[in-house]
């Protein structure tokens, strides 16, 4: 009997990898988005209190540096601590497959006949697969989870931290680049173009709709610098 090819769901390392691929590219725009938004917000904020270039810039540096950072810790945090439980899953596997063998294998069989495949070919499946590499199989029908594509996690933090710090560049020089008359001008609409973009391309990357996404992140970017350079215009007007 030949096991199909079509419904045989375990092997699909040419899809994960993509799908790998554009978790990273949707992590990459969401954290270019959250570096607009907060550095944004930051200097339009200090810009309501106070004119001087120096002051924007240094609140500008800070902001970008204590949100690159906060942004690669907690990456770091969450990606290694993600990849400790895939690990410890996939050793408690290797536990079992090596103590109860049979009962690994009924256990695929049943998970491939859960996946639509009949109970002769899933059995037939199970045992090709348990004989090509357990191990790989379980981890893959059972866990949900490719030995081969565990995240790493200062690739997770650097990724952060760069994405955050390209973000962020462009309202800290749209700030502080321009001349006085126009720098809040200039600056909230390179920011409201720049969401654009990232609502876009966060969109496709998901293949959502991209007007929802576009709006949402042009309201929020808008209110944020609103409300600080509000807060900030208050604070300057008292003599904060």
């Amino acid at each position: 009997m030949t096991v199909p090819d079509a419904p045989e769901v375990p092997h699909e390392p040419h899809d994960q990898g993509m799908s790998t691929r554009l978790n990273w590219l949707r992590a990459a725009v969401l954290g270019a988005n959250d570096g607009i938004v907060s550095t944004a917000g930051l200097v339009v904020g200090v810009a309501g209190a106070t004119s001087d270039r120096s002051t924007l810039l240094t609140a500008g540096l800070a902001g970008l540096l204590a949100g690159s950072m906060s942004m690669a810790a907690g990456e770091y945090v969450s990606v290694s601590t993600q990849r400790a439980s895939e690990k410890a899953a996939l050793a408690m596997e290797k536990r079992e497959l090596r103590e109860q063998p049979a009962a690994e294998l009924d256990e695929l069989t049943q998970l491939l006949e859960d996946r639509g495949l009949s109970a002769a070919v899933a059995r037939e499946a199970a045992e090709q697969l348990t004989e090509k590499d357990a191990l790989r199989a379980h981890a893959r029908v059972e866990l949900g989870i490719d030995p081969d594509e565990l995240m790493n996690p200062w690739h997770a933090a650097w990724a952060s931290f760069l994405a955050f710090t390209v973000g962020a560049l462009l309202p800290l020089l749209a700030i502080v680049l321009p001349p006085e008359s126009v720098r809040l001008y200039v600056t909230v609409g390179a920011v409201l173009a720049a969401l654009w973009l990232t609502g876009w391309g966060s969109a496709r990357l998901g293949a959502a709709p991209t007007r929802p996404a576009v709006v949402r992140n042009l309201v929020g970017g808008a209110l944020a610098m609103a409300v600080t350079y509000g807060a900030g215009s208050l604070l300057g007007a008292v003599g904060v």
